[in-house]
């Protein structure tokens, strides 16, 4: 039998003050929940999305075809996170577009009767704005410490950044295919895309609902922007190549020579991903949590000092990266940990061999998987969890970490 999902929403009449000094009122998040919750209210594992993601993580909903929740073959009964054994909960972020409150809601503030959502007057949010209200969902649920925090990508900084705000709510923190801050070049893809949306003239400054619109052009580009950067090169040699699309006859080869219609097969499977994208995800909220990845930086208030921000962290960690992934690196990991090591923080790394790129942490390679089972089955038995054990003699305390705990 498949896991039934059962959406749930939760409102939250206290005001939310938000780092930017700006506050959210009468506010809702939506979150599902999988397995059972022990008498002790201690097998609670939070699931954090990341940019395009929701609370939807595992299982499907009843008498929907193909509705499968994002990370089913990570979580459910008997998988890696077993929902036999632990408690899990998806989160919908605050300036979502899958049920909590965000841009496409009704502004509170707006004229009485005026029926005005929010649009571009969404506050702006960050990921410890995130954290922040999922620790009040937890408290409305009357859990007080998660076994553990995890997610991928995005998820994976609120994961980190869940250790930081709340070390005495969270015993395990599994962080995958991320960073503790975007590079340069992460900042610079992620302008582009807005950029691309905001420069859309269906845009109308943030306010195209009330103009009975919606910037698909902005948000097609922006897609397809984001998509090169989640796949490896070899991955996109080997499903595209250089093969053309035969089109019209005319030409001596039986191509149609263009420099605006679709010629490669590669560009024709990133139109199709940009369309697909612009018919459900909104503009304002691809705004938001683009710039909520821009302004993460937990050592910002430490002078840079990665080591200095993670001292606050008191639980203990897995992490994973994928050798392919260029925009979340092992290299950005691989600081993770010996920030960690630095303050003697009991941490497991596994550094996954995969073709996929970033998006290998949706995928279901063996060896990942098995890395994420290990953990939480010795996590389930109460025994310390053995997963790249040799990781700290792997690790040297010297400025720069060269050598790897574990490579699978």
């Amino acid at each position: 039998m498949p896991l039934i999902a059962t959406p749930q929403s939760q409102h939250f009449a206290d005001a939310l003050p938000l780092q930017s000094g700006a506050a959210l009122r009468d506010y809702s998040l939506s979150f599902e929940t999988y397995g059972t919750l022990n008498a002790e209210r201690s097998n609670a594992v939070l699931i954090c999305h990341a940019l395009n993601a929701s609370h939807h993580v595992a299982g499907v909903y009843e008498g929907q075809a193909n509705s499968e929740g994002w990370w089913d073959n990570m979580i459910g009964p008997g998988k890696p996170v077993d929902t036999d054994r632990f408690f899990v909960i998806g989160v919908n972020n605050l300036g979502s577009c899958f049920g909590s409150t965000g841009p496409m809601h009704a502004n509170p503030d707006a004229p009485a009767g005026s029926g005005r959502v929010y649009g571009a007057d969404f506050p702006v949010v960050t990921v410890e704005d995130w954290v922040n209200a999922q620790a009040r969902l937890l408290d409305a649920l009357n859990i007080q410490t998660l076994a553990a925090v995890m997610g991928g990508s995005l998820g994976g900084m609120q994961a980190l950044s869940w250790t930081l705000q709340y070390p005495n709510r969270v015993r395990h923190a599994v962080v995958v295919a991320s960073a503790p801050n975007l590079t340069a070049e992460n900042i610079a893809f992620n302008e582009v895309a807005r950029r691309a949306i905001v420069t859309d003239p269906d845009f109308h400054g943030g306010h195209f609902y009330e103009h009975g619109t919606v910037p698909k052009r902005g948000l097609r580009i922006a897609r397809m922007i984001g998509h090169i950067t989640y796949l490896s090169d070899d991955v996109m040699n080997e499903k595209f190549g250089r093969q053309l699309r035969k089109a019209v006859l005319g030409s001596a080869d039986g191509y149609k020579y263009s420099t605006q219609d679709v010629e490669f097969q590669i560009e024709s499977y990133l139109r199709y991903q940009g369309d697909k994208f612009a018919e459900y995800f909104d503009a304002n909220t691809y705004l938001l949590i683009t710039r909520a990845l821009d302004y993460f930086d937990p050592a910002r208030a430490f002078g840079g000092d990665l080591s200095q921000a993670l001292k606050r962290a008191t639980c203990k960690f897995l992490l994973v990266s994928f050798t392919t992934d260029w925009r979340f690196s092992p290299k950005r990991s691989r600081e993770m940990v010996k920030a960690l090591l630095d303050n003697q923080r009991d941490v497991s790394y596994a550094e996954i061999d995969a073709p996929h790129g970033h998006d290998a942490f949706l995928l279901d390679d063996p060896r990942y998987m098995g890395v994420v089972r290990s953990y939480f089955d010795s996590m389930a038995h109460g025994a310390a969890p053995t997963v790249g054990s040799a990781v700290r003699a792997a690790f040297s305390k010297s400025d720069e970490v060269t050598s790897v705990g574990a490579t699978l």
